[in-house]
């Protein structure tokens, strides 16, 4: 099973989703190393990426080798929509990703043409204009993330879904809640099948898929050809892997265990600082370690004394303890 996109072939159909202060660079090429079919940016605004914005064009940095890799960009003009898609392009983008299912305020929350993310669910017509805009501009594979609708009132997905296809969209993910649900509840998988049947690009189900079970459970009810996972691989950066090898037989990954699950750990963590540089790094690291300790049942004492350590070389000397357990395999 897998997903053409002009040149590219991504497979497995089990891909990373783009989360805001988490899909940086190295967590990216290591889910990717251990076997997702796509692994997607952090959000990125397409204004700021022009303006070189401090820590903005870090976001979008891919790294040699990770074909699977797509930068998504969020904006609400379309000059500058195109613009940072031919950026992200020129530097190695295999494909643009436009959000407009971001739910956060600050996001969403300006007046008129002045907003982005989810909020263009509210002026399909507006959102047109930008999606058109970037796909004239690249010569990668344009695809689109977004949600349900705005609210239980306006569930527009398909309408926009079959609209963006015809602007030459080649791929549509999907989260199954409106933009008014923000993270509450659960997701609606079933209501996702409307866009399948809306459209003949490929449509990936996303939220509140975790695990096999979770995965399996969204893909029956969607219709989709594809699910992109989140939160569940938080800690667990061979999920994607794991579920595509439950779910379509591909080859199963090797989930690391003892001390190299303290090993892949160790060396995710030295990545981060040699990315962040090692005062940043040190502060971003923390909530990957707490993940990871999450997983390794880690006691709340010697937790604490990693997260809180002000050097990396006491971070490098704690962990091999701090990771002792085995992961569990988290599926069903």
């Amino acid at each position: 099973m897998s997903i053409r996109l002009g040149d590219l072939t991504l497979d497995p159909p089990v891909f990373l989703a783009p989360l805001a202060g988490i899909t940086d660079l190295p967590f990216r090429e290591l889910v990717a190393r251990f076997g997702a079919g796509l692994v997607v940016s952090e959000m990125i605004a397409s204004q700021d990426l022009l303006n070189a914005k401090p820590g903005v064009r870090e976001k979008a940095e891919l790294g040699f080798g990770v074909e699977g890799t797509a930068v998504q960009i969020a904006g609400c003009e379309a000059y500058w929509m195109g613009e940072a898609a031919r950026m992200a392009e020129a530097n190695g983008a295999r494909i643009i990703d436009i959000n407009m299912g971001c739910p956060a305020k600050k996001v969403t929350s300006k007046s008129g043409a002045g907003a982005s993310g989810s909020a263009l669910l509210r002026d399909l017509d507006h959102a047109l204009t930008l999606i058109e805009e970037v796909v004239a501009a690249v010569k990668v594979p344009v695809t689109l993330k977004t949600r349900l609708g705005w609210d239980d009132n306006l569930l527009n997905a398909a309408e926009l879904a079959h609209r963006a296809e015809a602007a030459g969209v080649q791929m549509i993910t999907i989260h199954g809640r409106t933009r008014c649900q923000f993270y509450k509840g659960h997701a609606n998988w079933n209501a996702i099948r409307a866009v399948k049947d809306a459209v003949s690009v490929p449509v990936i189900a996303n939220g509140d898929i975790v695990d096999t079970a979770t995965a399996r459970n969204a893909l029956g009810q969607s219709g989709a050809d594809g699910v992109m996972m989140g939160r569940g691989v938080q800690g667990r950066p061979w999920m994607p892997a794991l579920v595509a090898s439950d779910l379509y037989e591909t080859a199963a990954p090797s989930i690391p265990q003892g001390s190299d699950f303290s090993d892949m750990v160790s060396e995710h963590y030295e990545a981060m600082l040699a990315f962040y540089g090692v005062d940043l790094g040190l502060r971003v690291s923390r909530k990957h370690l707490g993940w990871y300790m999450d997983v390794a049942n880690t006691d709340k004492p010697l937790r604490n004394e990693v997260l809180t350590a002000k050097t990396a070389q006491d971070v490098l000397r704690l962990l091999p303890d701090a990771l002792q357990s085995q992961p569990e395999r988290s599926v069903a």
